[in-house]
């Protein structure tokens, strides 16, 4: 629903110099130095080690195919068997990622320990995430990356850091390396919370077709495969001097369908694809990426509860069945590494294009009586952006060190408006506003081995945003601009016998919406029309600190403890359901996070991920200090079995805690519990036959659940006689139980 939103500046100077001095390092002459053996413990999860000639680079691994995904080849980024910087922090391979069902595509990232991702409208519309005792909306505080590019969106329609994963396509997940709290220099906006960086596969041969029907109108076709080329010399896989363009061409294509059990039928269409050129490896190689995919739906929004109770819909049923909305984005990437006389140099660069049409009625007839309250939120925009970085290894005095060192840059020109409508039909416009919206982040981290059970990490990171608004209410345009330094710090001990502990610190930020920055008054068709509105600042302040253990006290088995500390400012929030402003006020969270998984047989794993959140206000107020929708538990037990032939399956049980959703903690949402269960066999000609239950034991259940006042028209709804707002719950059920049918071989 409303989120958050806040920014910081930067200057279009910063950003050319930028661009000019990441070319002078990308130009060194390349050269191979040799690479001391490290001691660490591995991250949380390993896999097997593919082979690469020893450079001053930390190394990728390839993992092996699994008993539910087809062999594939790759060359990600994500530095899976490098030395951990914090507890919390871990990289998980694809099998990890793709071993449990997933609903809708976002759900994967509850691979994530304590990640809760839900839906409360329709399956086009970007899902919600709690993380840390935060309720995160549709991404504030949880900075989501897929391929080098940033998926969050700031300046948005719906919401600031508004992050839609429905374009990602599970399959061609490689790995996604998972940071929590803001103590990583190369982490920026939106990323006091977590940061989550997916990277996709480059080849997959023999390829993947398959197919799946489900429940409820459910349909699915995916088709991947990877193919050699080369100019006319044999193929080798890397391209050289003489073969330019020897690689792989890597083409996925992806058609889904969805009813969903409501009333009124989601209609969901998706048409998604992929297009990947990739030479070479993580180390040395390139990869130039296209993207596209388009969605449309219908969306039934989450309910008053009094409206069921008194049976004037189901619970599957909505108020406004022309809610909904459709999207598209299309992108095109290039990554570019090298090992040169310094080290590594790594550059990834995108062009991104997204267009979002959304249509809500939360509220039903609250604000207007005769035409209702439905809202229109669009979105247009055009991303360019680049993150370049270069890793010096050596020795700072007589110690190991390695020192990063990086400069991103993005640039959003966006068309955001805001209307009120009467089935999706414009009757006022609330405001329009073309934003032009430019950052510059540098950033350095320095890593050094005092003894062989002794690491420290000492980063900085500055930012500068800047932005120009040119609204329809002239008296809300304006020009803004804000820099904001944030100091990281890390200490970590050991090994000691397969035990180490980390201790972690640092300041990070969030960016607002930008015009809540240069706002003056307030826009028209909203209640306080014309007059005098609070400003926003560019950027809110966080500061954490987190201590942390992680052991393997027996072969198989990891489990790890974290302790952590975050605390926010005080801050004004721009509300994008309203087009306004309102107060918020500063936090703390503290918590605990206990991380095990157990690998007794190759055949056989277990995962435990519990997470307990104590989230309060810390200033004074009569309202109360409760957070509004902070969880305070969140648990996850997951089994896996099987191998690469015969029978597999999997079941994961996930609790999501019970939660305040006004200050005073006189409205709680109700716990959900919910179990998913997979079983399937494969066959030794590469055929597999799947079948995922979703809501195994059909609970009754809220995927999200709200309080705030609504109104039903009394013209309408006679016997409940509304002539003003009545405060109640608004929830989104869980789907029932649903089972899909998958069958998929190899080609």
């Amino acid at each position: 629903m409303t989120v958050a939103w806040r920014r910081v500046a930067c200057r279009r100077t910063a950003w050319r110099s930028g661009v000019a001095t990441l070319s002078i390092v990308l130009a060194m002459p390349t050269a191979h130095a040799q690479e001391s053996p490290e001691q660490e413990l591995p991250p949380v999860v390993v896999t097997a080690r593919k082979p690469v000639r020893q450079a001053p680079a930390r190394r990728t691994v390839q993992s092996q195919p699994t008993a539910t995904q087809p062999a594939a080849a790759s060359t990600a980024t994500t530095e899976t068997n490098a030395p951990t910087a914090a507890a919390s922090e871990i990289v998980l391979p694809r099998e990890r990622v793709n071993a449990q069902p997933a609903l809708r595509p976002g759900e994967v990232l509850e691979a994530t320990p304590g990640l809760i991702v839900t839906q409360h409208s329709g399956e086009g519309k970007a899902n919600q995430y709690f993380l840390r005792g935060f309720n995160l909306d549709h991404g504030t505080d949880l900075a989501i990356t897929v391929d080098g590019m940033p998926v969050n969106m700031r300046t948005h329609g719906h919401g600031q850091g508004y992050a839609d994963t429905n374009f990602l396509i599970p399959e061609l997940i490689q790995s996604m390396r998972v940071r929590k709290g803001p103590y990583f220099a190369e982490e920026g906006d939106f990323a006091s919370a977590g940061a989550l960086r997916i990277d996709y596969i480059n080849t997959m041969n023999p390829g993947l077709w398959q197919g799946t029907l489900g429940m409820f109108g459910y349909g699915r076709a995916l088709a991947i495969k990877s193919y050699p080329i080369s100019a006319g010399t044999p193929w080798t896989g890397n391209s050289t001097a003489a073969n330019p363009v020897a690689g792989n061409l890597l083409l996925a294509a992806e058609a889904t369908k969805y009813d969903g059990p409501w009333d009124v039928p989601d209609r969901m269409k998706k048409l998604n694809g992929v297009l990947r050129y990739s030479s070479g490896n993580a180390e040395e190689g390139v990869s130039i990426t296209g993207m596209a995919y388009k969605n449309s739906w219908t969306s039934t929004d989450q309910i008053a509860r009094r409206a069921v109770d008194e049976g004037l819909i189901s619970r599957w049923g909505t108020l406004d069945p022309t809610d909904g909305g459709n999207s598209s984005r299309y992108s095109l990437s290039t990554r570019v590494s090298g090992i040169n006389a310094l080290g590594r140099s790594q550059l990834e660069a995108y062009a991104i294009r997204s267009t979002l049409s959304l249509y809500n009625n939360f509220t039903y007839f609250l604000d207007d009586p005769s035409d209702g309250d439905q809202f229109s939120q669009g979105d247009k925009r055009t991303i360019l952006g680049f993150h370049g970085s270069h890793t010096f290894k050596g020795r700072l005095g007589v110690f190991d060190s390695e020192t990063k060192v990086g400069i991103q840059g993005r640039s959003d020109d966006i068309d955001v408006a805001l209307t009120k409508t009467v089935q999706r039909v414009t009757y006022a416009d609330v405001r329009r506003d073309k934003v032009r919206e430019d950052s510059i982040g540098l950033y350095a981290e320095n890593t050094t081995r005092l003894t062989d059970w002794l690491r420290t990490i000492v980063g900085v990171r500055h930012d500068q945003f800047s932005a120009k608004v040119t609204s329809d209410t002239p008296a809300n345009s304006g020009n803004a601009d804000a820099s904001i330094t944030s100091p990281k710090v890390g200490l970590v001990l050991g090994p000691f016998r397969n035990n180490e502990i980390f201790l972690n610190a640092g300041y990070g930020f969030h960016s607002n919406d930008v015009r809540g920055v240069t706002i003056s008054v307030n826009p028209p068709n909203t209640p306080d029309a014309g007059l005098p509105a609070d400003k926003v600042p560019f950027l809110v302040r966080s500061k954490g600190a987190e201590v942390g253990w992680r052991a393997r006290p027996i072969a198989g088995l990891e489990t790890s403890v974290a302790l952590f500390v975050l605390d926010y400012a005080s801050e004004l929030l721009f509300v994008g359901d309203a087009g306004t402003t309102e107060a918020s006020r500063p936090s703390r969270r503290t918590g605990v996070e206990w991380i095990t998984t157990y690998k007794p047989a190759p055949w056989l794993g277990f995962e435990l991920d519990v997470a307990a959140t104590h989230a309060r206000f810390t200033d004074i107020d009569p309202a109360g200090n409760r957070v509004p929708g902070a969880p305070n538990v969140v648990t996850s037990f997951g089994v896996t079995v099987g191998e690469e032939l015969g029978w597999f399956g999997a079941v994961k049980m996930r609790y999501f805690g019970p939660r305040p959703l006004i200050e005073d903690n006189s409205a709680r949402s109700s716990s959900t519990t919910l179990v998913n269960a997979r079983l399937g066999y494969r066959f030794d000609n590469g055929i597999r036959v799947q079948l995922d239950a979703f809501n195994l034991f059909n609970a009754r259940a809220d995927q999200i659940t709200y309080f705030y006042e609504s109104r039903f028209y009394e013209s309408r709804l006679p016997q409940l006689g509304e002539t003003v707002g009545v405060a109640d719950q608004h929830f989104h059920p869980v789907e029932p139980l649903s089972l899909r049918l998958t069958i998929a071989g190899r080609f």
